[in-house]
C-alpha cells in the first residue's frame, strides 16, 4: 500500500508496449509518448525512467493517454503555485528537458481586460538555469502576488516586452507557438525572441543544436504570459529535435495551462475578497477595560479550505464588566462570513443590553432562525468577567470549552452544558459562574486550533491543557502565543479564532456603589457620598466638578426612576461614575434657549467629563461619565 501512494514525481514513466501500473486519473502520473527504441525488457525501461519524444515510433492511444492525464493533471489545482508545479511536471522530462513559465508582472485581474502586456517575470522553472540570474534551479523563494497568492521563485527581474517586438508579437497574435532549433537559418526570429527574454548572455547557455518552442498563455479575456519549451541537442540527450507532433501537442497543453492559470488567478482573487470580508467584519482592536487584559489572533485557513465563519469579539458592560465571545459558522463560503457577520452585530448588540449569557445565546438562535434553517448553524461561548466582584458567567452552545487557568497556573477545560449549535432551535442554553480572582485567565478558540487531520478533537483539547499549564507566560500576547504553538506544522485546514483574557480584578477600597431611594432629597445625599469618597481616595481637585455631574445625573435619575437608583463610583487609571436607574428612556442633548430652566443637564456633563455615555440595560439605563486622574 505505501507503493502505491508515491507521489508523481516518483513514478517512473510507461514506455511503448507497456501498459501503465496507474490508471490515468488526475494525480496519475502521465504516460509519455517515447520515440526511441525501447530497452531490453519493458521492467529495465521502466526502472530507467526512459521518457524520450517523438512521434514516428509512438502510437496515437499513447499520445492521447499522456494529454487525457496531462491536462487532467494540469486542472488539478486551484493555487497558482500547485498549478505551475504541475505544468513542469507533465511536461518534463516527457515533452521537454526543461520548461520555463512566464507571467505577467505584475499578476493581472483576469476579471476585465487587463490590456498591453508590460512586463513579463519568471514565474516557474524545471530543469534550467536560463534566466535565473544565478539562483539555484528548483529555489523555492516565494513573493506575493497583488492578490497575495504565492507563486513560485521570484527569479529575476522582470522583462520589458518591447512594443513591435518579438516577445510582443507571439504574445499578441494568434499564432499557436514559435518553434526553431537554435544556430540553424530558420532561428533568426526565435533568437531575437530569447535575446529579449534572457539577454544575450542568457541566450549563450543555449548551445546550438538546442530545440525551443515558445508558447503564449492565454486566459479567458487576455494572454497571460509565456511558456517555453527546451529540448538539448540530440547528441546530448539521444532525442531528436521538436517536430510538428510534438509542437502540436505542446500547444494542446499551453492551451490548458493558461486555462489553469487564469482559474488559479480567478480563485486566489475570489479567496482574497473573502478572506478580507471576513477580517473586515472583525474587530481590528479590542477594548481594553480596567481589571482585564485582552489580546486575540485570527489565523485564515488554507485556500483549499475557502474562508470560514470564525469571529471574536469583546464588549464593554456597565460595572467595569466585559462581555467575552467567540463564535463560530459551520461551512467555509461567502455566505458563512456573512452570516458570521450578522450574528457578530447582534451579538454586540444583546450584550450591550447586559443580559445574562444564557439569555444572549438564546436570541441569537432565535435569529439564526430567521436568517434560514438550511446551513445557518453555528457553535459559540458567551462569557461576562466582572472584575469587582471576581466572578465570570459563561454559556456554551455547541462550541468547545475553554481553558480557565488558576493563579497557581494549574489549567483546566470549563466543563459547560454545551447545548446544540445556535439555529437548531427549541434548546434551552445555561449559564455557570465560576471564581476568576485576581491572577487567573481565560482562554476562548474555536475548534481549528484543536481538530486537526491528523488529531481528533479530544486529544487536541489535552494537548492545549497541557500547553498553557507547563508554559510560562504573563500576558494575554504570550497566552495566545502559547496556545498556537500546538499547531502541526504545514497547512491548516479550517480558521483559527483566539481570544485571551487575563483577570486583574479591581480591588475592593477602589469601588464605592450605593443605592438611593428615589425622593428629592436624593441629589444632595448623592454629592454628599461622592465627596466623601473622593477626599477618602485623595481625589479633591476632582470633588467639585464631580460634585456638579453626580448631582446632575441623579436628579433626573429620580424624575424617572420607580425604583431605587444605583451610584458607582469606581477608582482605576481614572475615576468613572456610573448612575442607572429603571426608566428605558436614554438622555439625550437638546439645544435649550436663554429662558429654558431644564435641559441643561447633560451639557455640563460633556463639558466637565472627559468621556461619558449612556447604555440602556434590560432592566432600565445606565448613564455614565469618566474623568482623569490628577498626576
Amino acid at each position: 500500500m505505501r507503493d502505491q501512494l508515491k507521489t508523481e514525481a516518483e513514478q517512473p514513466p510507461a514506455v511503448p508496449g507497456q501498459r501503465s501500473v496507474v490508471p490515468p486519473r488526475a494525480h496519475a502520473p502521465v504516460r509519455p509518448p517515447t520515440a526511441r527504441p525501447a530497452p531490453a525488457t519493458p521492467a529495465e525501461g521502466a526502472a530507467a525512467g526512459v521518457a524520450t519524444t517523438g512521434v514516428a515510433a509512438t502510437g496515437v492511444a499513447d499520445r492521447l493517454a499522456y494529454l487525457d492525464a496531462a491536462t487532467r493533471r494540469i486542472n488539478s489545482a486551484l493555487d497558482l503555485a500547485a498549478t505551475l508545479r504541475n505544468i513542469g511536471r507533465v511536461l518534463v522530462p516527457t515533452l521537454a528537458d526543461a520548461a520555463v513559465v512566464h507571467l505577467r508582472d505584475p499578476l493581472p485581474n483576469v476579471e476585465r481586460e487587463p490590456g498591453f502586456p508590460e512586463e513579463l517575470r519568471i514565474h516557474h522553472s524545471t530543469g534550467t538555469r536560463i534566466g535565473r540570474r544565478g539562483r539555484k534551479s528548483g529555489a523555492d523563494d516565494r513573493h506575493r502576488s497583488r492578490f497575495g497568492s504565492r507563486s513560485t521563485a521570484d527569479t529575476g527581474p522582470a522583462t520589458p516586452v518591447t512594443r513591435g517586438g518579438p516577445l510582443a508579437h507571439i504574445l499578441l497574435s494568434r499564432r499557436p507557438a514559435e518553434s526553431a532549433v537554435l544556430g540553424t537559418p530558420a532561428a533568426e526570429r526565435t533568437e531575437a525572441l530569447l535575446r529579449e527574454l534572457y539577454g544575450t548572455r542568457g541566450l549563450a547557455r543555449l548551445a546550438a543544436g538546442t530545440s525551443v518552442v515558445a508558447l503564449p498563455l492565454r486566459g479567458r479575456k487576455a494572454v497571460l504570459g509565456l511558456l517555453v519549451l527546451i529540448r538539448r541537442p540530440p547528441e546530448r540527450t539521444g532525442r531528436p529535435a521538436f517536430d510538428a507532433a510534438d509542437t502540436a501537442t505542446a500547444a494542446h497543453l499551453a492551451t490548458q495551462a493558461g486555462l489553469a492559470v487564469d482559474t488559479a488567478l480567478r480563485y486566489a482573487r475570489e479567496w482574497e475578497i473573502a478572506n478580507e470580508l471576513q477580517r473586515s467584519m472583525l474587530p481590528l482592536r479590542l477594548p481594553q477595560s480596567h481589571g482585564v487584559r485582552l489580546a486575540q489572533r485570527y489565523l485564515p485557513g488554507e485556500r483549499g479550505a475557502q474562508v470560514g465563519g470564525d469571529w471574536y469579539d469583546a464588549v464593554p458592560l456597565p460595572g467595569n464588566r466585559v462581555a467575552l465571545i467567540v463564535g463560530d459558522v459551520m461551512g467555509h463560503s461567502l455566505t458563512s462570513a456573512a452570516i458570521m457577520g450578522q450574528l457578530r452585530t447582534s451579538a454586540q448588540t444583546l450584550a450591550a443590553l447586559d443580559l445574562p449569557p444564557h439569555e444572549v445565546l438564546y436570541h441569537l438562535d432565535e435569529q439564526a432562525q430567521r436568517l434560514g434553517r438550511e446551513q445557518h448553524l453555528a457553535t459559540c461561548v458567551y462569557a461576562v468577567y466582572d472584575p469587582i466582584a471576581n466572578r465570570v458567567v459563561l454559556a456554551n452552545a455547541g462550541h468547545v470549552p475553554p481553558v480557565l487557568v488558576r493563579p497557581d497556573g494549574t489549567a483546566e477545560l470549563v466543563e459547560l452544558d454545551s447545548g446544540a449549535p445556535i439555529g437548531v432551535g427549541g434548546v434551552d442554553f445555561n449559564s455557570v459562574e465560576l471564581p476568576a480572582p485576581p491572577g487567573s485567565a481565560l482562554l476562548l478558540f474555536t475548534d481549528g486550533l484543536v481538530e486537526t487531520r491528523t488529531r481528533p478533537l479530544s486529544d487536541g483539547l489535552e494537548v492545549l491543557r497541557a500547553r498553557i499549564e507547563a508554559a510560562r507566560w504573563q500576558s494575554p500576547e504570550q497566552l495566545c502565543q502559547e496556545a498556537l504553538r500546538i499547531l502541526p506544522p504545514g497547512d491548516r485546514g479550517d480558521d483559527i479564532a483566539l481570544l485571551g483574557a487575563c483577570f486583574d480584578g479591581i480591588p475592593a477600597g477602589d469601588v464605592a456603589h450605593w443605592y438611593l431611594q428615589p425622593r428629592n432629597e436624593t441629589p444632595g445625599r448623592a454629592r454628599r457620598l461622592a465627596a466623601h469618597t473622593l477626599r477618602r481616595w485623595g481625589l479633591d481637585e476632582l470633588s467639585e466638578a464631580t460634585e456638579l455631574m453626580v448631582s446632575e445625573l441623579v436628579t433626573n435619575a429620580v424624575q424617572h426612576a420607580t425604583r431605587p437608583v444605583t451610584l458607582s463610583l469606581v477608582r482605576t487609571a481614572r475615576l468613572r461614575c456610573e448612575v442607572g436607574d429603571d426608566s428605558p428612556l436614554l438622555p439625550r442633548p437638546r439645544r435649550t434657549g436663554p429662558e429654558d430652566e431644564r435641559g441643561r443637564g447633560l451639557q455640563i456633563v460633556a463639558r466637565c467629563a472627559d468621556r461619558w455615555g449612556a447604555t440602556r440595560l434590560g432592566t432600565g439605563k445606565v448613564v455614565w461619565f469618566e474623568q482623569r486622574l490628577p498626576q
